[in-house]
């Protein structure tokens, strides 16, 4: 029997109390106390796991004045908040138990733009790359550059004064912060930018807790400046948090406090806004990748590398290349990072130039290539070849694998993967190769594989040791090497946290400042936070606060898994594995990454937020006893989970409101579009439509399930009948009562209309497949046939598509045969009808297995369908499925000769998402097949048109729908026309068909009525 789970940890009372008075306050934004909604911000991109008891998420600045006022009160003076921007720290910085402040929901404007003086003012929930999409149009970018752009956000990168690539020249996000707004925690608004000494001498005689800041700050940086100096080190990431040092300009004259927040990782204070600067586009780039023999020589070369006046030089070494070979970034790198003949690359450094000027950029390039070509020559400091690149293309997608890094790290086979804990440390980058030497073998006399990549330029290099946290022998380790870094770090006079602030290694501060400067610190907290309760134990705590830091020891992930069976995260791998690093928080309307987390903004809804939500309910199961493996395959064969009469007492308990943390997983599980983009995007490869399956049928073993999973996966079964009298099916489709009727009795909406004439009227025995002939077919005969498989949305509601497929390969001189309608699937998968899906995978194999001895190609029609063959039924069938491929129409085409069209013409590719995130090549090949033709194919960057399958169609999904097709598809066929767009998926052309009016064609009709 499955069980009922309760949630744990329920919310203190005074928590409750304290969100409801904001809600009567006129709190504007979200307030969540779900269990769901606490555990999708418990983690981040550390090892570490806290869970809160709310999460705040407000709508405006006044909003978080109201919360932080309210806290005043003497009922809530208890209470504690911390806040959190794209949560993508790797070490636990906006992790609490207490109240999560999360700004990255709402706080997303752009708010004003000052291309003369070169600025732009933006809320704090801004994201990086959101921020540079928007000031491109101008000629400017936000310089600090990290590999979490395209989910970080403006006031995380305040926060943590990020940097990353290029900060030789660009520096951190603290030296293009011109101003600040910060609401503090006792509902006080802070306003900062650079001003005189005197005005803030002014400010300081002041009363009240600006006036306080004041005094201190000036008192800790101006009277302890000699010891300031003579503590840290000179280097490039000089992050200390709090900033001491840079407070004050070298002549003591300007005084700028926003200094003191950059950096404080929210244990200062709020950021709501920020004004910063922006910097031009270099006109002109150029990316050289040098190749070494061993990864010691690329970081040896690195300081030759800076003398060349080069912007940046980022490294990554074998391993972290090994992993990307593996990845679908590879394909489009891998022509510019081509393998040395007879040689083997163990490092890579990537050498990047920029100029606005074309002639100086040039002369760099030729005295460098200059020197490099002699040093192959001689076989001097490991060099064994090198590529450049003048395409901004390319250098984007170089250092969009550079990024991926990181989580590439993550998917390393095995218990044992690489984690952030000691990974951002910055040394002079002089020493960076001795100290590297010495880090490797601190972790070589552990017999620990690990991956290093990073900024050598910077001298700040990445180093991740693969732990299973599991093993409480290994978490022992973890802190002894982490104690062991810190002592290597300041023996060659460096930072144990160089890029990625300290969060749990908070501890480590006073080991670095000394106890007088780490007493000032202490003051300038107790100023701005005088109890504690802003990110309370990072960084410092108040002088008079007796409360402790956080520890490296803290909370971590692994605790909570080690309570899975062995057995349970091998199986549930997919979900169990995901490290947090939130590349699925992609917010590019554009990018096919997880469209329900870009739709809702929503952390639940996102691949990290589902698989978190699945490990928290694989934990569960086992504390309440329940085998989950068991039951799987006791309704695998057959066995009910419980009678339908207590499933229909159960679902009457749920729909009053029974506490189970099963309907939380149900709700962020329902909102999965099954697109399977994250299968591939996801750096983890977490595949949510996978695991999502397997929950459903388990959830559905204890509660009944709704009309319309059964509608939708039947549709293979029904529409081939349905399909006989489309004409009258339609009648009724038609009919607006029976919209009406479907809308309120199963919540489906817009039900597709059946293609008239049907498929076999439109054939009328035309390509009927006929077994015999092709068992008597000779070698000849055979060469030439082709077998179209169908699927029941081309075949039942676009049969003019496959019409036109077939008479296509005709007209390209093949024999085409339709092969019998045969189920496919996968709307039994999609819905979680896993039992039926494996005998309807199985018949359809046994049939296609047949076929596949005769050695004639067989192609599907649809994206989403034609993957199943190669996917779901590889996992869920393994051997028994057999050597048959099923190839989509392009694949196949791609290899064909095509005749030149006879009329010309220009279109627009708008592809699907399942298509081209599992095969990225999908785009390139339908553009050679039409410059076969002499037509021109531009492909668009779209994300999904909302519908995908039958999501669109379910009345629950309906305004979600229509704002991701308005989001991403709606401008380009306003830009382009439905005539001149073609689109792959049937899903999509169903979608523009509803929402704009008119069908778009499939590329192969297009090209068909080319070539005439």
């Amino acid at each position: 029997m499955i069980p009922n789970f309760a949630p744990e940890a329920a919310l203190d009372p005074s928590v409750r109390a304290f969100c409801q008075a904001l809600r009567t306050a006129g709190f504007a934004g979200d307030i969540e106390t779900s269990y769901g909604s606490r555990l999708a911000v418990a983690t981040d991109n550390s090892v570490y796991q806290s869970l809160p008891q709310a999460v705040l998420l407000p709508k405006h600045s006044e909003d978080v004045v109201l919360l932080t006022s309210l806290a005043q009160t003497s009922s809530f003076r208890h209470l504690k908040f911390s806040p959190r921007g794209g949560g993508t720290g790797t070490n636990g910085q906006s992790l609490t138990e207490h109240l999560v402040v999360d700004l990255s929901r709402h706080l997303r404007a752009i708010l004003e733009i000052n291309v003369e003086e070169r600025w732009v003012r933006v809320q704090s929930g801004v994201i990086k790359d959101q921020l540079n999409a928007f000031l491109k149009p101008y000629g400017f970018f936000f310089a600090p550059d990290l590999s979490t752009s395209n989910r970080a956000t403006i006031g995380g990168m305040i926060n943590t004064d990020a940097s990353g690539q290029g900060s030789l020249v660009y520096g951190k996000t603290s030296d293009h912060t011109l101003a600040l707004t910060t609401v503090l925690m006792d509902g006080s608004v802070l306003k900062t930018s650079k001003e005189p000494v005197v005005e803030a001498e002014k400010k300081a005689s002041q009363g009240g807790t600006i006036g306080q800041i004041y005094r201190q700050v000036l008192t800790s940086c101006r009277d302890f400046r000699p010891q300031i100096l003579q503590t840290f080190p000179r280097l490039n990431r000089f992050l200390t948090g709090y900033d001491l040092e840079h407070v004050f300009n070298d002549d003591l004259t300007e005084f700028d406090l926003s200094r003191i927040i950059t950096g404080s990782e929210g244990s200062l204070g709020f950021v709501t806004e920020a004004k910063l600067s922006i910097t031009p586009i270099a006109r002109h780039k150029c990316l050289l990748n040098i190749k070494y023999d061993s990864f010691e020589s690329a970081l040896r070369n690195a300081p030759f590398l800076v003398a060349a006046q080069a912007t940046s030089v980022e490294t990554v070494d074998s391993k972290v290349l090994d992993l990307a070979r593996n990845d679908i970034i590879w394909q489009q790198v891998e022509e510019l990072i081509t393998d040395v003949p007879g040689k083997t690359m163990q490092g890579l450094n990537m050498v990047e130039y920029n100029s606005e000027d074309q002639a100086d950029i040039e002369q760099k390039i030729a005295a460098l290539t200059e020197r490099l070509d002699a040093a192959m020559a001689n076989g001097e400091h490991g060099i064994i070849g090198y590529q450049l690149t003048y395409d901004t293309t390319a250098i984007g997608h170089i250092y969009a694998m550079r990024k991926k890094a990181v989580g590439l790290l993550g998917n390393t086979p095995g218990s044992q993967k690489p984690i952030a804990f000691a990974e951002d440390t910055a040394v002079p980058p002089e020493k960076l190769a001795d100290f590297i030497l010495e880090f490797r073998r601190l972790l070589d006399a552990q017999g620990l594989h690990y991956g290093m990549f990073g900024h050598v330029d910077a001298g700040v290099l990445h180093v991740r040791p693969a732990l299973d946290l599991c093993d409480p022998e290994q978490e022992k380790l973890m802190r002894s090497i982490s104690d062991q870094v810190v002592a290597l770090t300041a023996k060659y006079g460096g930072l144990m946290w160089g890029e990625h602030g300290k969060g749990y290694r908070s501890e480590y501060g006073p080991e670095f400042f000394g106890e007088t400067l780490f007493n000032e610190l202490r003051k300038i907290k107790g100023a701005f936070d005088p109890y504690n309760r802003v990110n309370p134990g990072k960084i410092c705590t108040p002088l008079q606060s007796a409360d402790s830091l956080v520890s490296v020891d803290g909370p971590k992930r692994a605790w909570f898994d080690r309570q899975i069976p062995v057995a349970v995260k091998e199986s549930f791998d997919s979900s169990l594995n995901c490290n947090g690093n939130g590349l699925c928080f992609n917010f590019d309307a554009n990018s096919p990454m997880c469209p329900s987390s870009k739709v809702t903004k929503d952390r639940r809804h996102s691949p990290k937020g589902r698989a978190g939500l699945m490990r928290e309910w694989l934990r569960l199961a086992e504390v309440q006893g329940v085998d989950i493996l068991a039951t799987e395959q006791r309704l695998q064969h057959g066995a009910a989970g419980v009678n339908f009469w207590q499933r229909l007492k159960n679902s009457w308990a749920a729909r009053q409101g029974e506490a189970d943390f099963s309907h939380e997983v149900k709700e962020a599980m329902d909102g999965c579009l099954a697109c399977k983009a994250c299968a591939s995007q996801c750096p983890i490869n977490v595949d949510v439509p996978s695991f999502r399956a397997r929950f459903l049928q388990l959830y559905h073993g204890r509660y009944l399930r709704p009309a319309k999973d059964y509608i939708v996966a039947n549709i293979e079964r029904t529409a081939p009948w349905l399909a006989k009298a489309p004409a009258l099916v339609n009648w009724f489709l038609r009919r607006n009562w029976v919209q009406r009727s479907l809308a309120a009795t199963v919540g489906y909406v817009d039900t597709p209309l059946l293609s008239e004439p049907s498929l076999a009227n439109r054939l009328q025995q035309r390509y009927t497949f006929d077994l015999n002939r092709l068992q008597q077919a000779n070698a000849d005969e055979r060469s030439r046939m082709v077998l179209l498989v169908q699927d029941p949305f081309t075949s039942f509601y676009e049969a003019e598509l496959v019409e036109d497929a077939l008479s296509l390969l005709e007209k390209l001189g093949k024999t085409p045969m339709l092969l019998p309608f045969l189920p496919n699937g996968k709307p039994q998968h999609v819905k979680g009808f896993l039992r039926d899906f494996v005998k309807t995978a199985s018949k359809a194999s046994d049939f296609l297995n047949q076929l596949h001895q005769f050695e004639v190609p067989m192609l599907g029609l649809d994206a989403s369908l034609v993957l199943v063959y190669r996917d779901e039924y590889r996992k869920l069938l393994g051997d028994k499925r057999g050597n048959y491929q099923v190839d989509l129409f392009h694949e196949w085409l791609a290899q064909q000769p095509i005749p030149t069209a006879k009329q010309q013409g220009s279109f627009a590719l708008l592809a699907h998402c399942t298509e081209k995130t599992a095969l990225p090549k999908t785009e390139q090949s339908w553009q050679q097949i039409f410059s076969q033709a002499g037509l021109e194919l531009k492909p668009v960057s779209v994300g999904c048109c909302g519908m995908a399958g039958t999501y669109g169609h379910e009345q629950q999904n309906l305004e979600n729908s229509k704002a991701l097709f308005a989001m991403s598809w709606q401008a380009p066929l306003q830009q382009f026309g439905v005539d001149q767009v073609l689109v792959t998926g049937f899903s999509c052309r169903s979608q523009v068909k509803r929402l704009a009016g008119s069908k778009p064609k499939h590329p192969l009709q297009q090209l068909l009525q080319a070539i005439g």
